[in-house]
């Protein structure tokens, strides 16, 4: 009888204290992986004087060290195009397909804030910038090199570039959590530009700058595994 009372009462324990770890976890899990995709639009800033805007499409593997701090993979395919042969000085106009491939290392404040006591600061946990390295390859598919305007004038460069360049930026993930207070799916808003190490990824060897793009995105993340746990809780 006594040892069935002790057994009772080690089982009782056991998993009450079981429940109560479990309880304490809801709210500081979060995957280690994640997959996303993004829509961009493209601002080019290089040898060309009129703006044009562009999309594009990215898609991206996510490996999360901690809820906030997160290792990405991108991959992007789009068009780039500037300029306006009938108009501009110069006549230099020119669209372009690309594609890019980068690693990216994102920093969100709540790595590095209390969040706990403020919802200001909650709502601000979210916040991230980050920068990485990357390949861009650029396929001009149409070209101006010749001023309607200066006879003569002609702008040299090649139809096809190969390019390093810098991922730089800001945004912002919102973060939508399952009933576990897990967070599986995410929103991305981002401003990220682009320094090129080179001046032809418009197809113009011009200037002194190297060519640059900037891109606004918005975009969709979803967890895929390797659940584990953070050292503060995620929701509050």
């Amino acid at each position: 009888m006594t040892k069935r009372t002790l057994r009772i009462s080690l089982f009782t324990i056991l998993a009450t204290f079981t429940a109560l770890v479990s309880k304490a976890q809801i709210g500081y899990d979060y995957s280690q992986y994640d997959v996303g995709a993004s829509l961009g639009f493209n601002s080019f800033y290089g040898d060309t004087q009129t703006p044009q805007s562009t999309k594009s499409v990215n898609l991206s593997f996510i490996y999360n060290q901690t809820a906030f701090v997160n290792y990405i993979f991108d991959f992007q395919v789009g068009k780039l195009a500037g300029g306006n042969a009938a108009t501009d000085l110069l006549g230099r106009q020119f669209s372009a397909d690309y594609t890019y491939y980068a690693l990216r290392l994102q920093l969100q404040a709540g790595e590095i804030i209390d969040y706990s006591r403020s919802q200001l600061l909650n709502a601000a946990k979210n916040f991230y910038v980050g920068g990485g390295i990357g390949m861009i390859y650029s396929n001009i598919n149409s070209i101006n090199r010749y001023s309607t305007q200066l006879a003569g004038y002609y702008t040299p460069g090649l139809n096809k570039a190969n390019e390093l360049f810098i991922p730089a930026r800001v945004g912002y993930e919102f973060k939508i959590f399952n009933s576990n207070q897990r967070p599986d799916v995410k929103i991305d808003l981002g401003y990220q530009y682009n320094f090129v190490f080179g001046d032809e990824l418009d197809g113009f060897k011009a200037g002194t700058r190297n060519d640059a793009y900037a891109q606004f995105t918005i975009g969709v993340k979803f967890s895929v595994g390797g659940v584990t746990s953070y050292g503060k809780k995620i929701s509050y």
